[in-house]
């Protein structure tokens, strides 16, 4: 089980709504809208994402890295340094 299974529903409708962003978007570059009306636009994904991405960067760190670290070894090692490999991926994006 994930750590992100308890608030799939909500992760999902997130994402639905994400998509409906994206969809408007192509719309508004197919109906030739205003530069900044579509960069406002794309900001406004890219800050949904991010908090989705951070939502679930949380329950991973709670459930997964938690519970192999309590458990030690190799194993805690290996989500310790996905964990941080995830969090460098997000800085730079």
């Amino acid at each position: 089980m994930h750590g992100y299974t308890a608030d799939k529903d909500a992760y999902l409708k997130r994402l639905r709504r994400i998509e409906g962003q994206i969809r408007g978007l192509q719309r508004m570059v197919e109906n030739d809208e205003y530069c900044i009306d579509v960069l406002t636009q794309i900001a406004a994904a890219t800050k949904a994402l991010q908090a989705v991405s951070l939502g679930l960067l949380d329950e991973h760190l709670k459930h997964c890295v938690a519970q192999a670290a309590a458990e030690g070894g190799p194993v805690a090692e290996e989500k310790l340094a996905e964990a941080s490999a995830a969090i460098g991926r997000l800085v730079k994006s």
